[in-house]
C-alpha cells in the first residue's frame, strides 16, 4: 500500500513539506487508542535471534534509523514502533540554527536518491534534551556537530557542549564531521584535527562514572589513504567504532535532471561505494572495531550485503522513505532465514 498509494501521493509535493506533514500525521495517528498496537503488530519482529551486542550495548535487532530524519528527537518513540532496533537523532548543534536557505531537499526519483543541503537545521541541544526526557525505552544514538558560525579552530568546544548536555539521555554518540553542507566541516576529517577532536571527547568520556560509546561518521568520498588514516585514528583514540557512510558529493552515473543540485546525495547511488568503504575498513583493520553500515539500503539483500562486508549494524534513511516501513520487517525476516 505504501509504494502503490501513499508514496505516489506524497511524492507530488515538496519533500520538506512532506517531511513535516508525515511527522505530524504519525504523531496524530499514534495518539489514537490502539494505533500503537496496530503499528507494532504490522512491523515489529521480536525474536532473540535478531539481538546484537555491539560496543557494550544490546540492540533488539540490527536495523536502525540513521540521523537526519528525526533531527530534534521529536518522533523517536513513534518511529520505534515501526520495528527499528535503534534510533539516531540529530545532527544536534549547541545553538539552534535554521540551516541553509530553502529549497534544500530534492528527490532524484529516476535514481531512487535524495540530495539534501539542509545544513544542520535543528532546535539546539537543550531542546533535544527536553524531548529526550520523554524516552519510553528506545535505544538512542546522539549525532553531534558544530554550529555553522563556529570556526573550525573552536569546533571542539561545540562537540563538547553537545556531549555534556546529551550524555545522560543517549546510549551512544556519533561525531559528524562528514556532512558536506556545513562550510569547511569536512576539513575536520583530516588526521590531526580529527585526532584532537576525538581525543578531547574521549578525555571527557573517561571522567564519567560509566563512559559511553563514541563513533565517527565518515564520508564515502575519502581515498584509501584517508581511510587508512581513519583506522589509525580509531586505534589511537580508542573510540568505539565508525559509521560508514554519510552522503556523497559524487554524481557519477546519475540520470535525474536535477542531479546538479548542491548537497549530499543519498539512496541507491550510494550503495556500492558505502559497501566498498565498509569492506575496506573491516579488512584493513582486521575487524578491530565495529562498523555501522548505511548508504543505499533499499532491500533486504542490500542490508545483507552491508553485513557480509563487515558491518555489525545497519541504518536506513533514504531507503526508508522510498520503500516504506515494511523494509525494516523484510530485513529482519531475511536475517531470521539465514
Amino acid at each position: 500500500m505504501y509504494k502503490s498509494v501513499i508514496r505516489p501521493l506524497l511524492f507530488k509535493f515538496d519533500p520538506e513539506q512532506v517531511h513535516h506533514f508525515t511527522f505530524a500525521s504519525i504523531k496524530f495517528l499514534s495518539k489514537i487508542p490502539g494505533a500503537s498496537s496496530i503499528f507494532k503488530s504490522m512491523y515489529q519482529i521480536n525474536d532473540s535471534r535478531l539481538e546484537r551486542e555491539v560496543f557494550g550495548l544490546k540492540f533488539k535487532n540490527p536495523v536502525g534509523l540513521a540521523a537526519g530524519l528525526d533531527k530534534d528527537a521529536v518522533l523517536y518513540n513513534e518511529l520505534n514502533q515501526l520495528g527499528f532496533g535503534f534510533i539516531e537523532i540529530g545532527t544536534i548543534t549547541p545553538k539552534a540554527q535554521d540551516g541553509n536557505p530553502k529549497k534544500r531537499l530534492f528527490r532524484l526519483i529516476e535514481d531512487s536518491g535524495i540530495i539534501n543541503r539542509m545544513g544542520f537545521n535543528n532546535g539546539g541541544v537543550l531542546q533535544a534534551v527536553e524531548n529526550l526526557k520523554k524516552n519510553k525505552g528506545v535505544l538512542i544514538g546522539g549525532n553531534i556537530g558544530k554550529n555553522k558560525i563556529t570556526p573550525n579552530e573552536e569546533a571542539v568546544n561545540d562537540y563538547l557542549i553537545c556531549f555534556e548536555a546529551l550524555f545522560d539521555y543517549v546510549d551512544y554518540f556519533v561525531v559528524n564531521v562528514s556532512s558536506p553542507n556545513t562550510p569547511n566541516l569536512r576539513a575536520l576529517q583530516d588526521k590531526e584535527p580529527l585526532t584532537q577532536l576525538l581525543q578531547a571527547l574521549q578525555d571527557e568520556n573517561s571522567k564519567k562514572a560509566k563512559s559511553k560509546p563514541i563513533l565517527l561518521k565518515i564520508a564515502p568520498d575519502l581515498t584509501d589513504d584517508q581511510l587508512l588514516d581513519i583506522i589509525d585514528i580509531v586505534n589511537t583514540t580508542k573510540i568505539a567504532g565508525v559509521i560508514a557512510t554519510n552522503t556523497t558529493l559524487s554524481r557519477a552515473n546519475i540520470k535525474s535532471a536535477n542531479k546538479e543540485e548542491m548537497g549530499g546525495l543519498s539512496g541507491k547511488p550510494l550503495r556500492q561505494r558505502s559497501t566498498e568503504v565498509i569492506a575496506f575498513l573491516s579488512e584493513k583493520s582486521n575487524k578491530s572495531f565495529p562498523i555501522i553500515g548505511v548508504g543505499g539500503i533499499h532491500s533486504a539483500q542490500d542490508a545483507l550485503e552491508k553485513l557480509e562486508a563487515g558491518a555489525s549494524l545497519i541504518q536506513l534513511y533514504t531507503g526508508f522513505i522510498y520503500e516504506g516501513p515494511a523494509l525494516i520487517k523484510e530485513i529482519n525476516q531475511a536475517l531470521l532465514k539465514k
